[in-house]
């Protein structure tokens, strides 16, 4: 996929992924937003590495996982930046 399929899918990643996990980010919308494109990345590679799910585009596999990847980046964003 290019560059530009992963900035969409991570910016809707993203969203998605402070809906499901709620609560108050340290960073608000454009860090959850940054978190939603690398999750994205991130969760096409761990699943094209552990599951064999390839990302080829704009379809369902591929959008479940991003939002994936971006829950489990938020989740470890959240647990470092807790005080």
């Amino acid at each position: 996929m290019g560059i530009l399929t992963w900035i969409i899918f991570g910016l809707i990643a993203g969203a998605i992924a402070k809906a499901l996990h709620p609560g108050k980010d340290p960073g608000g919308w454009i860090i959850t937003i940054i978190i939603g494109i690398l999750g994205a990345m991130l969760g096409g590679w761990l699943g094209s590495m552990i599951f064999g799910v390839d990302v080829t585009g704009f379809n369902f596999s591929s959008f479940l996982v991003a939002i994936g990847g971006s829950v489990l980046l938020l989740a470890i964003y959240r647990m470092a930046t807790r005080k």
